[in-house]
């Protein structure tokens, strides 16, 4: 599948910027799928405002693979969306481990009628640059590509400046989420699509948690060599594991800058939303403790609204931080702002119901 074959629709969201919520698991307390809740899940963000979802990724858990649930998972999200979703929807299905394991599961992911593949390296940790680019060319011949790149605090590695400029020069390459929790990487990525003379075609995406509202704002400068072309780029939307939270105010953010011409002042309480959202990012995602417990942490948000009913995951040993819980009440005490928790409430039963349709939305 080429990019060419996505709907036109579905690109000009991807290109225009919009928030993509990587998807939770929902479970029940003997660990197995709970279909009415993961199904609720994509109906609040679709609902939410979402621009689609990202399915089979880290916040997903790996171990949906080892556990036979990858395609039944991708197969309940992309049901729920075409049933659900009012408008055009764009569906990113992750993609991980060797190249074989990785092509099946591109074809897996293409045969369920998704678009775009996010495709992390991290099973090939220690291979040279130029086999990582080899792999990344064979998924891109299945599906457009997605690139990922991934701190290693989280199983991640860090890859040059040169295989960035190299992967955004591969056809099929549409979009970069960028996860390095590191600017200089992440300029490296952003400089490297920029001198590939790709921007057009590979739209930059954020996924540095400890970063949100500024990449969305700043404009990254590139200068030519000799100095005397420049080039603005701009990261123009999300794909994040905290945004399968609180995704309404999310929206409403992402709107809110999108509405902002390029060479308006920004307005001060908009700049501050950057602390905002990084400190209830901390919280959440467990940045006290690596990040341990960023899974459990989004579990616990979405528990405490309904929309779960536990915080189980497919590892028992996986959990919240000791302190974690207390960090949570901290934030939700000092931003309420942030969190969408009267919109859930107001639609929870809807997107628990069987046939969804039994009381109109809630805005």
């Amino acid at each position: 599948m080429k990019a060419d074959a996505i709907p036109p629709p579905v690109l000009a969201l991807l290109r225009g910027g919009t928030v993509l919520p990587a998807h939770p698991l929902a479970l029940t307390a003997d660990r197995q799928l709970d279909r009415t809740r993961q199904r609720a899940l994509t109906r609040y963000y679709m609902d939410a405002g979402a621009g689609g979802v990202a399915v089979g990724v880290h916040t997903t858990q790996f171990a949906i693979r080892e556990a036979g649930l990858y395609a039944p998972v991708l197969e309940l999200a992309a049901e729920t969306v075409a049933d659900w979703a009012d408008a055009a929807r764009l569906l990113v299905a992750g993609v991980t481990g060797p190249t074989a394991q990785a092509l099946d599961e591109a074809r897996t992911a293409r045969g369920l009628g998704y678009h775009a593949v996010l495709l992390n390296l991290a099973r090939l940790k220690g291979a040279s640059e130029a086999e990582i680019l080899q792999h990344c060319r064979a998924v891109a011949a299945e599906m457009p590509v997605i690139g990922f790149a991934l701190l290693p605090e989280v199983g991640g590695f860090h890859l040059s400046y040169g295989f960035w400029r190299a992967f955004a020069g591969i056809e099929n390459v549409i979009a970069i989420k960028m996860a390095p929790f590191n600017r200089y990487r992440t300029l490296d990525i952003i400089r490297a699509v920029a001198d590939a003379g790709a921007e057009a075609r590979v739209t930059l995406y954020t996924g540095n948690d400890d970063h949100i509202v500024l990449d969305l704002l700043q404009p990254f400068v590139v200068r030519d060599p000799g100095g005397e072309v420049e080039r603005r780029l701009r990261i123009r939307g999300g794909l994040l594991g905290h945004w399968s939270v609180w995704v309404r105010p999310a929206v409403e953010m992402l709107t809110r800058i999108h509405a902002l011409p390029d060479d308006a002042d920004v307005p001060q309480d908009l700049l501050a939303l950057d602390s905002i959202v990084t400190d209830c990012n901390g919280a959440i995602y467990d940045a006290l403790n690596d990040l341990r417990g960023c899974i459990p942490g989004c579990l616990e948000v979405l528990r405490r609204q309904g929309l779960l009913a536990g915080t189980w995951c497919l590892d028992p040993a996986e959990t919240m931080s000791p302190g974690q819980i207390d960090e949570i009440d901290r934030v939700y005490r000092q931003y309420p702002e942030m969190n969408d928790d009267g919109f859930v409430r107001a639609n929870l039963q809807r997107w628990l119901a069987e046939d969804g349709q039994k009381t109109p939305l809630v805005a």
